[in-house]
């Protein structure tokens, strides 16, 4: 049996190695604020007139296998640790038993795809209850939060980026948000709601007082 640091750094395990890292990194960066880490939503519905055929085809196997409802964030690191863990585990206990390199390499590039086939369905069970957790209120996407008051969720907010969290009806409701630098608001701040953009679906805050 292959020990688990070759598995790790061998064909295939390596590539989901390296894309394991990359989430790590990604996680890192959202911890401190730096990133959106659900910027980018899953959520997608698929709509038979879209123009572009990539997004389609991309909302199409999202909603097919089950995986909407979730930031893609999420949705990718989990896809990438559960492929990294399968396919790891297949190089210590069954490439090993292959004798020489090219039916190696064969045999790795199967059990790659083998591995992302299963973390698929894995992943959509396991994403299930979480959607819940995610779900868009319809406050988000008006102006009836201006003139309210939130508390700042990010290391910092600028013209880029931001987020915020509403108290409404007993009900915490966390909304995107940006503000002219400099200014005071860091994690934790309380804010007060300016204004609200439809383009963009964020609204502009300003520090109390």
């Amino acid at each position: 049996m292959v020990s688990f640091l070759d598995a790790v750094v061998a064909f295939p395990t390596a590539i989901f190695t390296t894309l394991l890292g990359v989430a790590a990194f990604y996680w890192a960066l959202a911890l401190l604020g730096l990133v959106d880490f659900d910027s980018g939503e899953a959520d997608l519905d698929v709509d038979p007139a879209m123009t572009d055929p990539d997004l389609g085809s991309l909302a199409g196997i999202i909603v097919a296998f089950g995986l909407q409802g979730v930031p893609l964030s999420i949705v990718f690191s989990l896809l990438v640790l559960l492929s990294w863990t399968l396919t790891c585990l297949g190089a210590m206990w069954l490439l090993a038993l292959l004798p020489g390199s090219i039916p190696v390499y064969v045999g790795g590039t199967l059990l790659m795809l083998a591995s992302v086939s299963l973390a698929v369905p894995i992943a959509a069970r396991i994403l299930k209850p979480l959607r819940g957790l995610f779900v868009t209120h319809a406050a988000i996407s008006n102006a009836s939060l201006v003139g309210q008051h939130c508390k700042v969720l990010t290391q910092t907010v600028d013209e880029k980026s931001g987020r915020a969290e509403v108290s409404q009806r007993g009900a915490n409701i966390n909304i995107r948000v940006w503000a002219l630098t400099p200014n005071p608001l860091v994690r934790g701040i309380s804010a007060r709601i300016v204004a609200y953009e439809e383009k963009t679906a964020r609204y502009r805050i300003e520090a109390d007082g």
